[in-house]
């Protein structure tokens, strides 16, 4: 596994989980071009940007292009870098056939491929690691203990934390830890929560 400072943004969920199989950190997706309309995402990839910079990584058609400059048009140039895969014909093994313009997209790539294109974007690596699980990441069961899931006044602490942070309120569970693990660690987050509840 190798570790970067940056949280990636990628077009799909094929990606993100190509992505998640050998780097450690937080991958966004924009579910391709519903990203123009979704505000809340976009002040989620904002916020994402302002706290630990982005690296996007995009398919190299057109659409990809799209929705990278899309991004750029909303998020500080200064806290964006740029990683392109290269333009090779081909189909990912799930598809029956090619895409439009039938190259292929991010999932189709290798990790060596993937990985040398982070490079060349000059992406912060921060070491490797061989172990594959979370461990001092905050996780669900975290979530459940701290009273932000599976239990009778959840929504409203998980609401109240949410809005605290300026985060969207339909954020899923997966992309709840996504951001506080990127925002606090596992002895942080109490404390903060502790903070908010001394204040109501």
């Amino acid at each position: 596994m190798y570790r970067i400072k940056e949280a990636v943004i990628v077009e799909g969920r094929y990606d993100l989980m190509k992505l998640k199989s050998f780097l450690d950190t937080e991958i966004f997706e924009t579910s391709g071009f519903r990203i123009y309309n979704d505000t809340q995402k976009r002040n989620l990839i904002k916020k994402i940007a302002d706290i630990s910079g982005i690296v996007i990584l995009t398919d190299s058609d057109a659409s990809g292009f799209q929705i990278r400059n899309y991004i750029k048009s909303f998020v500080p140039q200064d806290k964006i870098k740029n990683a392109y895969i290269p333009n090779v014909k081909g189909k990912e093994k799930r598809k029956d056939r090619p895409s439009k313009e039938g190259y292929l997209g991010v999932e189709g790539f290798d990790e060596k491929v993937i990985i040398s294109s982070l490079k060349t974007a000059g992406v912060t690596f921060l070491g490797e690691n061989t172990y594959k699980g979370s461990f001092g990441k905050i996780s669900k069961t975290d979530l459940y203990l701290l009273g932000l899931s599976g239990k009778n006044n959840s929504s409203k602490i998980r609401k109240r934390l949410l809005e605290s942070l300026g985060l969207p309120l339909y954020l899923s569970t997966n992309a709840l830890l996504s951001v506080l693990n990127i925002m606090f660690t596992r002895e942080e987050l109490p404390e903060y929560l502790n903070s908010l509840n001394k204040e109501t």
